[in-house]
């Protein structure tokens, strides 16, 4: 640990430069990210005081391929990418945790008191509580600490600020109490476990994942216990494309029971064949079937596990051609998982309010603008947020340009694929 006034004097002297560019990649963020921690080392100074200190770090995440599947135990490509929330952290004695958070206030809690709190529910607390109380129950080291955090990671805007935010939490607990030996993937389930059991939202490991894990990894979830994970070790940059993430400024509120009702009616088939997730259905004797339960479970339940077997397919297809180096093919697939999206999953507006479809217009609009160079799709959970697009580097500000026209300034993130998952910065 330094000293909180200490790190301000190596940022300014960029001292800390070589660790910036590894987690943010691209040269010509570097000063506003120096700039970003000193701001953020005062705030926690102004908060708690010139004490010793360490900094984390968790990225936002970007699905490439795998849309839905994850939740019944099905294969997903995703990648972290260079925007994150970051946090400077305190080890205190006691037993309370007190975290500010830019934009949201102060959340208090004690880690004697780890249970559900209903009221607590969707909040802050709630998750830090969540990811405690799971460590604890896994026999980790846990304690207080105070801790600023800021974040550049959108919320609602489909790069999964909660994931961040869980990943976060697991790696401050992981560096000030367990010597940084709390491995990527327990922490992806931990943050998975808070989520559901002490936030109360239904979501899948794979946000997680690719938040704790980073780089661009293929995910298997067959055993989501012990989830298979690998690298896909590629120079996306070679490829002269940009990934953009345009926020549609849809809401989500009011949406979680349309969330939930994907992998709940994707359960009833599976449940149908008489076990836990679709990935444990013979797709060959789910096509044959469909007469038979159609009726128990409706079209709905069938056609989106029809997605979620055309999915698997897709990405065994995107990885290979990842590696085959073939970019034409990878842009294809992106299309035909974008379309199986809109048609088959039916994720890309809500049926509460047809005259509202921000991601639907958002494509078509992308489709428009950019013509046969088009790779689009919904992105995420769906039915409101963000789609994604890959751009070729030339026509990227263009892009920009015309989509913001329509969603507003700042409405389309350019992206880079961040090698790190969450760390200890300093």
């Amino acid at each position: 640990m330094q000293k909180a006034s200490g790190l301000l004097k190596g940022f300014a002297e960029n001292e800390f430069d070589k660790r910036l560019l590894q987690l943010y990649v691209d040269r010509s963020l570097l000063e506003k990210q120096r700039q970003r921690y000193i701001s953020a080392v005062n705030e926690f100074i102004n908060k708690y005081g010139d004490v010793e200190v360490e900094i984390y770090s968790a990225p936002g995440r970007s699905e490439v391929g795998g849309n839905h599947t994850d939740h019944q135990g099905g294969m997903v490509l995703a990648t972290a990418v260079n925007m994150d929330v970051i946090a400077v952290v305190e080890k205190t004695s006691d037993t309370k945790v007190s975290v500010f958070s830019e934009g949201y206030g102060e959340t208090n809690i004690s880690v004697e008191q780890l249970d559900v709190v209903e009221e607590e529910k969707g909040t802050t607390a709630a998750l830090i509580r969540g990811v405690l109380s799971e460590l604890k129950k896994r026999g980790f080291n846990i304690g207080g600490f105070n801790a600023y955090i800021t974040s550049q990671v959108p919320e609602g805007a489909g790069l999964s600020s909660s994931a961040a935010f869980e990943t976060l939490i697991g790696n401050i607990i992981s560096g000030l109490f367990n010597d940084m030996k709390i491995d990527a993937v327990t922490i992806a389930q931990v943050g998975q476990y808070a989520e559901n059991m002490f936030f109360d939202k239904p979501c899948g490991l794979m946000d997680q994942m690719a938040s704790s894990v980073g780089g661009l990894i293929f995910i298997d979830f067959m055993d989501k216990h012990n989830p298979v994970v690998e690298k896909v070790e590629v120079d996306f940059d070679s490829f002269e494309h940009s990934l953009c993430i345009v926020d549609t400024k849809g809401s989500h509120a009011n949406l979680t029971d349309e969330y939930a009702a994907i992998p709940g009616e994707m359960k009833s088939v599976a449940e149908f064949f008489g076990v836990d997730v679709l990935r444990q259905v013979d797709k060959e004797e789910f096509y044959k079937m469909i007469p038979v339960f159609r009726s128990k479970v409706g079209d709905r339940a069938v056609i989106r596990a029809i997605h979620f077997y055309k999915e698997e397919d897709k990405v065994i297809a995107l990885v290979k051609a990842l590696n085959e180096g073939d970019f034409k093919k990878f842009k294809d697939l992106i299309n035909k998982s974008g379309d199986s999206s809109y048609k088959y999953l039916q994720n890309v507006y809500s049926v509460k309010d047809s005259r509202r479809q921000e991601m639907g217009l958002a494509l078509a609009l992308s489709e428009e603008i950019l013509g046969e160079d088009c790779t689009c799709r919904v992105h995420g959970g769906g039915f409101a947020g963000t789609i994604q697009a890959f751009v070729p580097n030339e026509r990227v500000v263009e892009y920009k340009k015309r989509i913001e026209e329509v969603y507003g300034p700042g409405a389309c993130h350019v992206l880079k694929v961040r090698a790190f998952g969450g760390e200890r910065v300093i």
